[in-house]
């Protein structure tokens, strides 16, 4: 009975211990495989996110394309009525484009519409929203995607769409030279002294001006460069990019301007060289510095906003 007793002790005590020992086993098995099903997991979503992240990452430089599309339509004699919707049916476009590539790419399946093109609250950026579901295996990703989208670097449409091109204005290297055609649009409206603007040029590339607060135009060689590198000014009177695309020299929206410069040795007073002012508003100034055929033409309340009153020079 004792040997027996002892035997069934060391039985009994061995059954514990792999049972214990079968227990631990498939707990450890267990925890291994819910942590590598975790990162599987983990990685698919991470792999998703880059996906979506890629995705949306276009749409700044889509959007900017569209906007130079619609643009380019201008400066081919097209007439814009409504410019958003112009950038819209172009976005569109691209982003279908868009879709069907990365869906080949990622084997995604995307819907995505341009919901709205609007003006910001700078004049620098255009405000697109685009309505986007992606989907891949059990992730989906459905919401609306803003971005502003950056307009420095494209070409000024409004002359073009005020004028046209068959006016006869045309491009002189990062200029637009516009030989008698605004002559010829001051003269049909009987505005003061048309010839004034014979030959004048302006900018063709939007750059937005450094030179900020605006009064330090009137610093020592400031006005000058600011001529020469082409330089926009935030204005609330001048006209946002979208509008410009539509020949507004005016809008609802917070806009821009930029000076057309004359090159004539008149000195009579004629319409101030502000874009908006010459396309628009109509309202007289004085030449800067009447000796210099290249001076600027301009009412007192811009020389004011540039620091040119007629002390400074």
């Amino acid at each position: 009975m004792k040997i027996d007793s002892n035997g069934n002790l060391i039985l009994g005590t061995t059954v514990i211990l792999i049972t214990t020992l079968l227990l631990i086993a498939v707990f450890v098995f267990t925890t291994i495989n819910y942590i590598e099903n975790e990162n599987i997991d983990s990685q698919e979503n991470d792999n998703f996110k880059y996906i979506v992240d890629d995705y949306t990452n276009n749409l700044e430089v889509l959007g900017r394309e569209s906007i130079d599309d619609a643009c380019e339509k201008v400066y081919k004699t097209f007439k814009l009525f409504d410019s958003e919707d112009q950038i819209k049916k172009n976005l569109n476009k691209k982003l279908k484009a868009k879709n069907e590539e990365f869906e080949e790419k990622y084997d995604v399946e995307i819907h995505s519409d341009t919901i709205s093109v609007e003006s910001s609250e700078t004049p620098w950026k255009v405000l697109m929203k685009v309505r986007l579901n992606i989907k891949k295996n059990n992730d989906q990703y459905s919401g609306i995607v803003e971005k502003y989208v950056p307009i420095e670097g494209l070409r000024d449409p409004l002359p073009v769409a005020k004028l046209g091109i068959a006016s006869g204005i045309f491009i002189m290297g990062d200029k637009i030279n516009y030989k008698n055609a605004l002559t010829r649009y001051l003269k049909l409206r009987n505005l003061d002294s048309p010839f004034s603007y014979a030959f004048a040029t302006s900018p063709l590339i939007i750059k937005k001006c450094p030179y900020d607060p605006y009064v330090h135009h009137g610093d020592p060689g400031v006005l000058k460069d600011c001529l020469d590198k082409g330089y926009y000014h935030e204005s609330a009177d001048g006209s946002c990019y979208l509008c410009r695309l539509e020949g507004e020299g005016k809008c609802p929206h917070y806009g821009m301007e930029v000076f057309i410069q004359p090159h004539t040795p008149l000195t009579n007073d004629s319409i101030s060289c502000s874009d908006h002012v010459i396309f628009n508003d109509h309202y007289t100034g004085e030449k800067i510095d009447k000796l210099d055929i290249n001076s600027l033409i301009l009412d007192s309340s811009h020389r004011k906003k540039y620091g040119l009153e007629e002390d400074d020079g």
